[in-house]
């Protein structure tokens, strides 16, 4: 990857990570209702939980790229339909409301291993990552397999950069964006521009 592909990478994660779901509400709901800590270690159980994402499309993808190309460039175009499904969805639904609640005391070790099975046990986030990682590998690379690992690895990466800070001024941020609901619009639509982008320049991607 070179510079620009590095650079896209980066701000298409960043624009995904930062969509309201279900991973960016448990980690607030956990952090404004048990503290600071409690939002960070289930941050970190979320980017965990990705990691058994990156293992599964590193090892599928890779296998099917080093057998066929071509069955690489099709899973590649139902990927980029997918992706245009996802921004679509995001530009024309409604925000998501911060409805959080108090919960019971849990253990760091439970609060960790709720966010790792939260992420890991989601089929869209899988899906999301077959069809979201391989535009981001040259058609010439060597190893592909390993090209999908360190991507994957890196979304876990910047996803814990993003949401452990958000689990620890979950407090502050959950009343800010209550009271501007049209951050969180914004939020979704940019995301949503950015995945549909993504989608076209896919399909518009010539086969390595």
């Amino acid at each position: 990857m070179d510079w620009t592909q590095v650079s896209l990478f980066v701000a298409a994660s960043l624009a995904v990570i930062l969509t309201p779901g279900q991973d960016l509400l448990l980690v607030m709901s956990r952090a404004v209702s048990l503290g600071s800590r409690a939002g960070v270690i289930t941050a970190s159980g979320v980017s965990f939980g990705l990691l058994g994402h990156s293992a599964v499309a590193a090892l599928g993808l890779g296998a099917i790229i080093l057998v066929s190309k071509s069955l690489f460039v099709c899973i590649k175009f139902v990927g980029a339909g997918y992706l245009f499904y996802l921004g679509v969805r995001l530009l024309f639904s409604k925000s998501q409301r911060f409805e959080l609640g108090i919960a019971p005391q849990i253990s760091p070790m439970r609060l960790f291993l709720t966010g790792a099975f939260s992420n890991i046990s989601n089929p869209h986030v899988t899906i999301f990552y077959l069809a979201f990682l391989p535009q981001f590998i040259p058609g010439d690379a060597q190893n592909p397999t390993l090209n999908l690992l360190v991507l994957g690895i890196s979304f876990a990466l910047l996803t814990f950069i993003i949401k452990g800070p958000v689990g620890f001024y979950a407090g502050t941020l959950s009343l800010w964006l209550r009271s501007h609901p049209m951050v969180l619009k914004w939020i979704e639509s940019t995301s949503g521009a950015i995945l549909i982008g993504l989608g076209i320049k896919l399909v518009l991607a010539k086969r390595p």
